[in-house]
């Protein structure tokens, strides 16, 4: 799979380098200060190596750096590149603060490797004091913003732009809740929201109804309705192609939980079945890491155990990543499902309004310091991806 992965960055390069070969040829003679000396495929590679707040300022070079930068081909391969950065050089860490009206952000790496943060209020769209906002997901470095639950848009905070999605015509009232999921389907080059209202009625009885929006065709539309009872009271995790919820029928002593997926391709629904936990009180959470779905299994003021999907579909592949040990008695606060794992074992999570990183090599945990009261947090990579609409297939 990764070679290949990089056989195909590796032919898409080689496109773009012939497009801007031609291009480079018939703009030359009109633009003697547009660095024309620089091989085309060393512009490429140097372009495609640097973090999105340069590739503003470089749109202002030239009108040749302009038309690169802008192409799809060349947004798709900075983003590939910058995802997979082992340092995280392209990497932010987003949480939303107390009062529920603040975004802010701070490199990932910082987290990670200085342990402290120096974090940037964020001046998102539609900001209102006096109206929350909820993180939705993360997606190619595209976020997915709720304000109040019924006013939603797509935003790219490293180049500042968005896109205010219509009414889905979901209402909010008592009895009612809306949960909503964001993801991307490669098969048609699109993204996704799904919203998902929630009803419940007399005798336990519930009722719900899904809509998916499709920024391509720029309108919701409905879908069977959610199966295995109703979702929790979470987004959905975006992993494979499919969003992913919590969902149980009972929330009496019997309860049980199950995970219910959504192929954002076919628009069908689907069961993931879970791994073998232990015995003893536990409450589960659901998430997704860059490797696969994982859950996270907490065993009331214990431990916490980080379990991965390794292959999509395949009960036997979920492998229990790290087993995280409560210092002391936790109360009320309980660990997240982790928001990074980085390759030299440095496991990202939250723990209550806390960060605490966790090092799986020495066992050791700390915590984030200069880190404001956190409600919620996602990774996103910094990227060029419009989400005014997609980007085209490469070939």
């Amino acid at each position: 799979m990764q070679m290949a992965l990089e056989d195909e960055d590796d032919e898409q390069q080689q496109q773009q380098t012939k497009r801007f070969k031609m291009s480079h040829s018939s703009e030359t003679s009109e633009d003697p200060q547009s660095v024309s000396t620089l091989l085309p495929e060393i512009v490429v590679e140097i372009l495609s190596r640097l973090p999105v707040e340069s590739l503003l300022r470089c749109r202002s070079v030239c009108k040749l750096w302009r038309s690169l930068i802008s192409d799809p081909h060349f947004i798709k391969s900075h983003l590939s590149l910058s995802t997979n950065n082992k340092h995280y050089a392209h990497h932010r860490l987003i949480f939303s603060t107390v009062p529920r009206i603040n975004l802010k952000s701070c490199p990932l790496y910082d987290v990670l490797y200085d342990k402290s943060v120096n974090a940037l209020e964020l001046d998102y769209p539609l900001k209102h004091p006096l109206k929350s906002v909820w993180i939705v997901g993360s997606c190619n470095g595209l976020l997915c913003i709720a304000i109040e639950e019924d006013t939603l848009f797509i935003w790219n905070p490293s180049t500042r732009r968005s896109n205010r999605l219509p009414y889905c015509g979901f209402k909010v009232r008592s009895g009612w809740y809306v949960l909503y999921g964001f993801g991307y389907d490669e098969s048609t080059d699109d993204y996704k929201v799904v919203g998902i209202s929630c009803v419940f009625k007399n005798g336990a009885k519930y009722d719900t109804k899904v809509k998916i929006y499709s920024l391509k065709s720029g309108n919701w539309k409905k879908i069977g309705d959610f199966p295995h009872g109703i979702p929790l009271d979470d987004s959905g995790k975006f992993s494979n192609g499919a969003l992913h919820w919590a969902a149980s029928r009972d929330f009496g002593s019997s309860y049980s939980w199950t995970i219910v997926s959504l192929d954002l391709a076919k628009e069908t629904y689907g069961e993931v079945l879970q791994p073998v936990y232990d015995e003893g009180d536990k409450d589960l959470a659901l998430g997704s890491l860059v490797d696969g779905l994982c859950v996270l299994c907490n065993y009331r003021g214990n431990h916490a155990d980080v379990w991965l999907m390794k292959v999509y579909g395949v009960k036997d592949s979920w492998t229990r990543l790290v087993s995280i040990p409560y210092v002391t008695d936790p109360g009320r606060d309980q660990f997240s499902v982790p928001l990074c794992i980085s390759n030299d074992g440095k496991v990202l999570l939250q723990f209550g309004s806390k960060l605490v990183l966790y090092d799986i090599k020495n066992g050791s945990s700390s915590e984030i310091q200069n880190f404001d009261e956190c409600l919620e947090a996602y990774t996103i990579v910094e990227s060029m991806v419009s989400p005014d609409a997609p980007i085209r297939h490469w070939r």
